[in-house]
C-alpha cells in the first residue's frame, strides 16, 4: 500500500509519506547548525507524521474521517522506545502547540490529545513497522536535549532546547508542505531563500553612508559629531570579541542607532556569524529605524532588511500588479521564519516567542543561531519579566552562539541580578561594555541643564499652561493620558498646540510627528504635549522639556529630547545649553491618580529619595553613575526576582501552555478599536465595509493596525459599550471579543487633537 502524507496538489502530484518524513527529517538536521542535539531533530522528522500510515488517516485524505490525532503514536514511539523527550515534545506539539513536560503529562501522550475524537490507530507497532517497510529508520539519539533520567533540571534552558528543536521541526514541515503543494509536475518547489548576509559588502554600504549623506550635511555640533566618532570606534573595536553578553551605553544623540548597527556587522564579519536582529520597544520608533536601515541598504536585494511587527503590512491587499504581489508575498513568507539578514522586530515578537509554545511563533527560533541579537532602549523591559527573560537570553548566547546586545542611554543594572539569573541558568548574566568609555561621552554631549523641583512644590495645570505658552517651542511629557487632557484642555486654543498619546491611533501618531518636525525644523511655534511614548528613540530636538517627576530613567529620556542636536546657540553665537524643567503636578489621590502602574510609582519614589538624598546638584543625568545607584536602589525596593509568581509556577511545572500564558509583555485584556481618523477615512470605510460583509481576518487585521487604538476592556454595564460595534468573524462564526468598530455618529469620539474620546474614557484608556 502507498502512504499519504497530503493530498495532491495542483498538478495532482501525490505526497507520499516517506518522502514527506524523508525531507522533513533533512530540513530539521540542517536548520539544528550543527547543535548536538542534531540526531533528535532528525530523529523528530522521521516520527513526526507517524500516524499517518494509518488506515484511517488515508481515508480522511480521501474525506472519509476527520478528526485525527496522528502525532501522538510518533510522541509516544519517541519517549518510550528512543527515550527522546524533547522530540516527542516537538512531535506531540507540531500542529496543537507544545503541551507539558511533566512525568504525568509525558505518560499520557499514547492518548489522543483532548481536541481530537480519537487516535489514526491505537496499534502503534503496526505504524512503526509500516515505516520501516517504506525504507525509513529511526536511531536512538546519542546526545539528546533532555535526559530521561535526569528530567528538566534547568527549566528556563531545557524549554528553551526544546522550543529550538520544536522551531527546526515545525519550519521544516511548514517549508516542506508549502513546496508540495507550490510543486508542478517535476516535484517540489521549495520557495526561495532569502537573501544570505555578505557583512562586507553591507559594511562598504554602511561607510560609504555615514561619509556621504550623514558627515557631509550634519549640521550639529562639533562635540556631538566628535562624540559619535568616539562611540563608533569604540564599537568596532569591542566587535573582535566572541559572541557573548554585551552592553553599549551611550547618551543619547550620540548616534546609537548606527553605531549598533556598524558593530553587528562588523561583528558578524568576525565571528562568521549569519543575521543581525534589532530589537525596539515600541511600534511609534519602528518605522523611523527602519527607514534609516532601508536607506544604509538601498542598493541591496528588497528582502535584505525585513521588518517584522504588526504595522509591517505583511500580507497586504494593496499590492497592485503582478511583481508587487510578488514581492508582498515573498516578504510574507520570509517574515513567517526570520529567514533574511537583518530583521527588524519588537519585543513583543522577540521575546514572547522565546515563551511561547505555538508552532507559528517557534518556528522562526532556530534563526536566532549564530545572530546578533540587538535589544534598543533596553531600559523598557518590565521588572516582571526581567529575571526568566536574562535567563533566556544568557543560555541562548551561551548555547547557540548568539550575542546579545543591550543599548540605552540609560543602562539598566542587570548585572545586579546576577545572582537570580544563575539561580535559572549557570551562565548567569555578566555582560561586557561595548563602550568602556562612555562616560566620556556623557561629558562631551551635556546639552542641556536640569531644573528639579524644590521639595513640595507642585504646579496646576493653569500655571503648567502659562509657562508653556511662553514658550515658542517646547515639549511637555507627563505621565498618563488624563493628565495630558487636562493640560490639552487649558491650552485648546492655541494652534501651536500638539498632542501625542496612544489615544491617537498609528496613522494620526505619524501625522503629528511629521508636523512638529517640519515647524522645529522651520523655527515655527510648537508645543507639544505628550505621554511616555515620545520617550523612547523618538527623534525630536526642542530648546525646552518639561517632564512632570517619574523614573528617573524616564526623565532622562525626555531629557534626551533636549538639544539633541546641540545646535542651540545664544545671541552672539555661543553655545547654549537647552532647559529641562522637572516638575511635580498638583493632583490629588492616591498613585493611581498620579502614574500609570505601581511599579512606576514605586520607580518614581525612588527618584523622588535620590533627590532628597544627593539635592538638586547631586542628580546629575549625565553620569552614568548615578543611574547604576538608581537601579540597583529600585531593585533593592522591589525584588525583581520575587515578581510574576504564576510564571515561576508554570516554570517549575515544565508547562509551555501556561508559561506562554504567563510571559506577556503586553496586558491581554486589550481590546482594539477601529477608530475613524480623518486622514485615514477611506481605509477606514473599507475595512468597515469588509468585516460587514466578509468577516475579519488575519489580512484585515494588519491593514487595521495603522488605525486601532487599545484600550483596557470596560466593565459589563461600562458606557462605552454603546459606541463599540464588535467586529465579525468570517464564515459567520459569530463576532470578536477582541476587535471593535468605533461608532462615532456626532464625530466626537475621535478628535483631531485629543484622539480617542470614549464616555468615561480615562478610566479604561491604556497608559
Amino acid at each position: 500500500m502507498v502512504f499519504l502524507a497530503h493530498s495532491a496538489n495542483d498538478c495532482n502530484r501525490p505526497h507520499l509519506a516517506k518522502e514527506h518524513l524523508t525531507d522533513v527529517a533533512r530540513l530539521a538536521v540542517e536548520f539544528s547548525g550543527g547543535a548536538e542535539w542534531g540526531e533528535e531533530a532528525n530523529l523528530a522528522g522521521v516520527l513526526h507524521d507517524l500516524g499517518k500510515y494509518a488506515d484511517l488517516f488515508q481515508a480522511r485524505l480521501r474525506g472519509e474521517a476527520k478528526g485525527l490525532d496522528h502525532w501522538s503514536p510518533g510522541a509516544w514511539l519517541a519517549l518510550s522506545e528512543f527515550q527522546a523527550v524533547a522530540a516527542a515534545l516537538a512531535i506531540q506539539g507540531h500542529h496543537i502547540g507544545l503541551q507539558q513536560g511533566g512525568n504525568g503529562a509525558l505518560r499520557m501522550m499514547k492518548q489522543a490529545t483532548p481536541n481530537t475524537s480519537r487516535l489514526s490507530d491505537e496499534d502503534f507497532s503496526r505504524l512503526k513497522a509500516r515505516l520501516v517497510a517504506d525504507g525509513l529508520l529511526a536511531e536512538k539519539p546519542t546526545n539528546p536535549v533532555i535526559s530521561v533520567k535526569v528530567g528538566f533540571q534547568s527549566q528556563i534552558s531545557s524549554m528553551l532546547d526544546v522550543r529550538m528543536l520544536f522551531s527546526c521541526l515545525t519550519d521544516a514541515d511548514f517549508l516542506d508542505t508549502e513546496a508540495h503543494f507550490e510543486g508542478d509536475e517535476q516535484g517540489k518547489r521549495y520557495r526561495e531563500a532569502g537573501p544570505k548576509l555578505n557583512a562586507a559588502q553591507a559594511l562598504t554600504a554602511l561607510d560609504h553612508y555615514m561619509s556621504g549623506k550623514i558627515r557631509s550635511v550634519n549640521k550639529a555640533d562639533k562635540s556631538v559629531l566628535d562624540a559619535r566618532n568616539a562611540l563608533w570606534n569604540m564599537v568596532t573595536t569591542a566587535a573582535a570579541a566572541v559572541p557573548g553578553l554585551l552592553t553599549l551605553t551611550a547618551p543619547t544623540g550620540s548616534g546609537k542607532t548606527l553605531a549598533m548597527l556598524k558593530f553587528a556587522l562588523e561583528h558578524v564579519r568576525r565571528n562568521g556569524l549569519k543575521r543581525i536582529v534589532l530589537v525596539v520597544p515600541f511600534l511609534s520608533i519602528i518605522e523611523q529605524t527602519a527607514e534609516i536601515y532601508r536607506s544604509v541598504f538601498q542598493n541591496f536585494p528588497g528582502n535584505f532588511v525585513l521588518e517584522h511587527h504588526s504595522l509591517a503590512g505583511l500580507g497586504s491587499e494593496e499590492a497592485t500588479g503582478d511583481a508587487e504581489a510578488a514581492a508582498e508575498r515573498a516578504r510574507r513568507l520570509l517574515a513567517e521564519n526570520w529567514d533574511a539578514p537583518i530583521i527588524i522586530t519588537t519585543n513583543v515578537q522577540l521575546l514572547e516567542s522565546l515563551f511561547s509554545n505555538r508552532p507559528s511563533a517557534c518556528r522562526k527560533l532556530h534563526n536566532l543561531m549564530e545572530s546578533v541579537i540587538m535589544f534598543d532602549e533596553a531600559q523598557t523591559l518590565p521588572q516582571s519579566l526581567a529575571v526568566p527573560t536574562l535567563a533566556a537570553l544568557s543560555h541562548l548566547s551561551r548555547t547557540y552562539r548568539t550575542t546579545v546586545l543591550f543599548a540605552t542611554a540609560t543602562q539598566p543594572a542587570f548585572d545586579a541580578l546576577d545572582g537570580a539569573v544563575a539561580k535559572l541558568v549557570y551562565t548567569g548574566w555578566r555582560p561586557v561594555e561595548a563602550a568602556p568609555d562612555h562616560a566620556r561621552l556623557y561629558g562631551a554631549l551635556r546639552r542641556y541643564e536640569v531644573d528639579w523641583p524644590d521639595q513640595g512644590e507642585s504646579k496646576k495645570w493653569t500655571t503648567l499652561a502659562a509657562e508653556i505658552r511662553a514658550e515658542e517651542q517646547v515639549l511637555c511629557v507627563v505621565n498618563l493620558k488624563s493628565h495630558a487632557a487636562a493640560l490639552l484642555e487649558e491650552m485648546k486654543h492655541d494652534e501651536a498646540v500638539f498632542h501625542l498619546s496612544t489615544n491617537l491611533c498609528a496613522l494620526h501618531r505619524r501625522a503629528v510627528l511629521d508636523e512638529v518636525r517640519a515647524r522645529l525644523k522651520s523655527g515655527q511655534s510648537c508645543r507639544l504635549i505628550s505621554t511616555q511614548c515620545i520617550e523612547a528613540g523618538v527623534d525630536v530636538d526642542f530648546p525646552v522639556v518639561y517632564r512632570a517627576l517619574a523614573p528617573l530613567d524616564a526623565i532622562a529620556q525626555a531629557a534626551g529630547r533636549c538639544n539633541r542636536e546641540g545646535r542651540l546657540a545664544d545671541d552672539d553665537g555661543n553655545r547654549k545649553m537647552g532647559e529641562v524643567r522637572v516638575f511635580e503636578p498638583d493632583v490629588a489621590g492616591d498613585y493611581r491618580k498620579r502614574y500609570p502602574t505601581r511599579p512606576y510609582f514605586q520607580a518614581a519614589e525612588v527618584t523622588r529619595s535620590m533627590l532628597t538624598i544627593a539635592g538638586k546638584a547631586g542628580l546629575d543625568l549625565n553620569e552614568p553613575a548615578v543611574f547604576r545607584d538608581y537601579y540597583h536602589r529600585l531593585y533593592d525596593l522591589t525584588k525583581p526576582e520575587t515578581q510574576n509568581r504564576e510564571l515561576t509556577v508554570a516554570l517549575t511545572a515544565v508547562d509551555f501552555v501556561r508559561v506562554a500564558k504567563e510571559y506577556r509583555l503586553i496586558d491581554q485584556s486589550a481590546i482594539q478599536l477601529l477608530v475613524p481618523y480623518d486622514a485615514g477615512m477611506d481605509r477606514f470605510n473599507e475595512l468597515r465595509r469588509q468585516q460587514e460583509e466578509e468577516g475579519i481576518n488575519a489580512q484585515w487585521i494588519r491593514r487595521a493596525q495603522g488605525l486601532t487604538v487599545s484600550v483596557f476592556r470596560p466593565r459589563h454595564d461600562h458606557p462605552a459599550w454603546g459606541v463599540l460595534i464588535p467586529a465579525k468573524l468570517r464564515y459567520g462564526q459569530g463576532v470578536s471579543d477582541e476587535w471593535f468598530i468605533l461608532e462615532d455618529r456626532h464625530g466626537d469620539m475621535y478628535d483631531d487633537v485629543f484622539g480617542l474620546r470614549l464616555p468615561q474614557s480615562q478610566q479604561i484608556l491604556i497608559g
